[in-house]
C-alpha cells in the first residue's frame, strides 16, 4: 500500500466543466484546476475495461492524481438473500480491482443496512462478509485500502465506532470519514471543531497514526430530517461549519483524500483546497 504524502483535494467523479467527458479527460481537467484527486464514480456498476483501467493509471501518474473508487450502491452485505449478499460481495471485489489496475489506492461503499436486526448481529455478519472480500483481494494480489462508509441515516449499517471496530479487526481496512453523513445521521450535531477532535482522536486512539495518515474523507453541505440526510448541499448553502473542519485536519496532521460530494463538485473542492493553504496553525 503506498503512502500519502499530504492531504490532497479533488472531487466525485469527472469535474463539471470538463470539455469532454471522459475519465482520461476528467483526470487532466482535475489537474489544471489545481486539485490533486479524483474519485471513480462505480455507482451504477463497474463498467471499466481493465485496457482502459490501463491508460487511467498512466495519465492519473503522470499528472500526480490520486485515484479513489465509490463502489456501486446495490450493495448490502446483510441482505436476506444469500444471491444478494454474493452479488454486493463481488461489485466491491471488481470495484477494488479495476481501481488496483488504474493504479488507485481505496475503494468505498456503504456497507448495508439494519433491516430492524439487532445491530451486535449485523456487525457479525458484516464483518464475515468484509473479511471474505478482503481474503479473495489478497489472494489476486490486490492491494487497495478497503472502506467501509460512515453512512447518513441510521438505518443504515456504519456509524465511527462500527467502523473503527471493523478497521481494528480486518487488515486492509480502514473507514471513509463522511462528514456531511456523520452530521446528517446525528441531526445536526458533529459540527463543531470540539466534536471533531474527538472523533479524530478516537480513531488514532484505536486504530494509531496510520489511520489518519491514510484517511478518505468525504465534504460537502448536507440537508437532513429527524431520519438523516435527504440531499447533498454546495458548502456555503448548508449549516456545515466545514472552514472549522478544514482547521482540525490540518490541526491533526491528517494525510490522504478529501472529496467534494457537493452537487458543484470542483467548486468546493478547489474552495476547500484553498481555503486549507491558507490555515496557518
Amino acid at each position: 500500500m503506498f503512502k500519502v504524502d499530504r492531504l490532497r483535494f479533488g472531487t466525485a467523479g469527472i469535474p463539471i466543466s470538463t470539455p469532454k467527458r471522459s475519465t482520461l479527460d476528467g483526470i487532466v481537467h482535475v489537474r489544471n484546476l489545481g486539485l490533486d484527486a479524483m474519485e471513480l464514480e462505480f455507482v451504477r456498476g463497474v463498467n471499466l475495461r481493465p485496457e482502459l483501467a490501463k491508460k487511467i493509471k498512466y495519465v492519473a501518474r503522470k499528472h500526480d492524481i490520486l485515484l479513489t473508487a465509490h463502489a456501486p450502491y446495490y450493495i448490502n452485505l446483510n441482505a436476506t438473500e444469500k444471491a444478494k449478499v454474493e452479488a454486493s460481495k463481488k461489485r466491491i471485489i471488481q470495484s477494488a480491482e479495476r481501481l488496483h489496475e488504474a493504479g488507485g489506492w481505496s475503494v468505498v461503499f456503504h456497507a448495508g443496512y439494519y433491516l430492524k436486526q439487532d445491530p451486535g448481529k449485523v456487525y457479525e455478519k458484516i464483518r464475515g462478509e468484509i473479511k471474505d472480500i478482503v481474503k479473495s483481494l489478497q489472494e489476486r494480489g490486490i492491494e487497495v485500502w478497503v472502506r467501509p462508509e460512515l453512512t447518513g441515516k441510521p438505518t443504515q449499517f456504519g456509524d465511527l465506532r462500527e467502523l473503527v471496530k471493523l478497521s481494528e479487526e480486518i487488515e486492509m481496512v480502514l473507514p471513509t470519514i463522511d462528514f456531511a453523513h456523520c452530521h446528517a445521521r446525528n441531526v445536526g450535531k458533529f459540527n463543531s471543531a470540539e466534536e471533531w477532535r474527538e472523533m479524530l482522536s478516537f480513531m488514532e486512539d484505536r486504530l494509531g497514526r496510520e489511520a489518519l495518515d491514510n484517511m478518505h474523507i468525504h465534504i460537502s453541505g448536507i440537508n437532513y430530517t429527524s431520519k438523516g440526510e435527504r440531499n447533498h448541499l454546495n458548502l456555503q448553502e448548508s449549516d456545515m461549519n466545514w472552514e472549522d473542519l478544514l482547521r482540525v485536519l490540518k490541526e491533526f496532521k491528517v494525510k490522504g483524500v478529501v472529496i467534494s460530494e457537493s452537487p458543484n463538485i470542483e467548486g468546493d473542492a478547489i474552495l476547500m483546497k484553498k481555503k486549507y493553504e491558507e490555515i496557518q496553525i
